[in-house]
């Protein structure tokens, strides 16, 4: 969340800068300023009679010793009436703070200025592409077609056992799965980062860490009984690593990959957008996530998404990378870039990853801090990026790659599947 320092202090220009994000902040941004001076004053109050009542209590033994008993007296009468004060005035500072907590959540984070104006996907900008485009065989079909001619993946199986957007991978394309995790996480083990193996389920406080809670609450599978809720994204089990840490600028950047499944009801959801493995409740992913010092992190962005790029080059797939516009964001991010593969059957271009600079947005939820050289501890920077989400990389890579013969494997996967033709 964004800190009160910075909207204290900047009041119109973040209210200026969520507008761009099409969220209208003047009401909640004003409402936080007005609860920030009540805090800093009822905190003064508090001080100011703590201070006293610290002063009586040394003057009242003075006072005894002196035998001055009337006085002595009087001043304890005191004490009591400041016990009071003090204990109102501490119940009042912590229901601002309250208050003030559940407000900040609700308020997104601030565009970068690199952020181009748009309210949807249409207003995306296109910052390169490249790759070939397939010239696919007459009579090409889309994935979910292949699937069924090749029995590679069961939707009906799947919905049978838990419902639609749960497909049951088979055969070779279970091994497809299998290698694309494998190539994904071997790729980021030698470009510098550390294999984590998480949970799959967080408790409240993780996904607060990383801004799914409140903000898509309704999106996330949510176990009542335990309250711990299934992970849309390795994002946040790894990110919530390091909630409440304190870490040596010495050690920064901190790099982690992470397989894992990933759970999103998708609410809302319909239409040709969620055919086949377009748009799926559950399905595999490999996380890249940094945690970086202030000064680099756009760096550090730019070197993400051009690893990304690497990915889908070796995947031999047609590739576009788009600058999200500042509706198309998501609720935490201050900068996106997404990365879509293009699938020919189905003649369009489906997103596959995105990579994003959070700035010190989740690590102010996540108190993720560093102590620099200079011994003065500051937020540090979190960034994130899909390295990759597998179902609409199989759909692609299975249209693609279609032939009379059977449907080819990229060269750069055979080491890992073990075959270089589904036929």
């Amino acid at each position: 969340m964004l800190t009160l320092k910075y909207i204290t202090e900047n009041t119109q220009d973040v209210i200026q800068r969520l507008s761009k994000k099409h969220f209208d902040g003047e009401s909640i941004i004003n409402e936080v300023v007005a609860l920030d001076n009540l805090r800093k004053s009822t905190q003064m109050l508090l001080d100011n009679s703590s201070a006293e009542m610290n002063n009586l209590s040394k003057e009242i033994g003075v006072l005894f010793k002196q035998g001055k008993q009337a006085e002595a007296a009087a001043a304890k009468e005191k004490t009591t009436h400041l016990k009071e004060s003090i204990k109102a005035y501490d119940e009042q500072l912590t229901d601002i703070e309250q208050k003030l907590t559940n407000l900040l959540v609700q308020v997104p984070n601030l565009p970068h200025a690199s952020v181009p104006a748009g309210k949807h996907a249409e207003d995306n900008l296109i910052e390169r592409a490249g790759g070939k485009m397939p010239l696919l065989p007459q009579g090409a079909m889309p994935h979910w077609d292949l699937a069924k001619k090749y029995d590679l993946i069961d939707f009906e199986l799947g919905v049978k056992i838990s419902g639609a957007g749960f497909p049951v991978y088979k055969g070779k394309c279970a091994r497809l799965q299998r290698a694309l995790i494998n190539f994904f996480l071997d790729n980021a083990r030698e470009a510098g980062y550390l294999e984590i193996q998480p949970p799959y389920v967080v408790n409240a406080a993780s996904g607060y860490g990383t801004g799914q809670l409140p903000d898509k609450e309704g999106q996330m599978y949510h176990c009542q009984i335990d309250d711990l809720y299934l992970i849309p994204t390795a994002e946040v089990p790894v990110t919530n690593i390091y909630r409440d840490v304190i870490l040596n600028e010495n050690d920064l950047p901190i790099k982690n990959t992470a397989y894992s499944a990933c759970f999103r009801r998708e609410a809302g959801s319909y239409g040709k957008d969620v055919r086949g493995l377009n748009r799926l409740h559950q399905f595999d992913k490999v996380e890249i996530v940094q945690i970086q010092h202030p000064d680099k992190s756009y760096d550090t962005l730019t070197e993400m998404v051009a690893y990304v790029q690497t990915l889908v080059e070796k995947l031999e797939l047609p590739w576009r990378i788009l600058r999200l516009c500042a509706g198309d964001m998501s609720f935490t991010s201050a900068l996106t870039f997404d990365f879509e593969v293009y699938s020919a059957a189905q003649e369009r271009w489906l997103e596959v990853s995105s990579v994003s600079n959070f700035e010190s947005y989740q690590a102010n939820r996540l108190k993720c801090r560093f102590k620099g050289n200079d011994k003065k501890t500051q937020l540090a920077h979190t960034l994130n990026g899909s390295a990759m989400a597998l179902p609409r990389i199989v759909a692609a890579l299975l249209e693609n790659n279609q032939t009379p013969e059977g449907i080819r494997i990229p060269a750069a996967l055979i080491p890992y599947t073990g075959f270089d033709l589904i036929d």
